[in-house]
């Protein structure tokens, strides 16, 4: 196995509903570690380097006016396979056909109010979570 970290995100939606909590107790009894987090408001900027690979699609203008219509919490998450394991964890996409258990199965009302984001590749996860942090935010255990 391979320890990794990723990066996680509640989205505007998760933060409103109080969920903050849930899904951080999720996280840690899964045994991964936090090793940053904050809450802001992502600025258009920001939102649109988060989602670039999504520029060209037909949601993105949407994708980012709902990302940045309030506060997230962003995260650096740390285990085992964290990358492939988060993406089990919340779940597929839509949330309306995610399976029970999962966060986004559990939680999520629509495809793009689904509660939470966590990057899909090894390599996505090391762009997206220098976006958001500094390498200085980030702690070790």
């Amino acid at each position: 196995m391979v320890k990794q970290r990723t990066y996680v995100m509640i989205k505007p939606d998760g933060v409103k509903r109080g969920l903050i909590g849930e899904i951080i107790r999720r996280i840690e009894n899964k045994g991964f570690r936090i090793v940053a987090l904050k809450m802001l408001k992502l600025s258009r900027e920001k939102a649109e380097e988060l989602y670039s690979v999504h520029r060209d699609k037909p949601f993105f203008e949407s994708l980012i006016e709902f990302i940045t219509s309030g506060p997230v919490v962003a995260m650096i998450v740390e285990g085992e396979e964290a990358v492939s394991v988060m993406r089990t964890l919340i779940g597929p996409t839509d949330g309306r056909k995610a399976p029970p258990g999962t966060i986004r199965g559990d939680f999520a009302l629509s495809v793009q109010e689904n509660i939470i984001h966590a990057a899909d590749s090894v390599e996505s996860a090391e762009r997206e979570m220098w976006i958001v942090f500094s390498k200085d935010e980030v702690v070790s255990y």
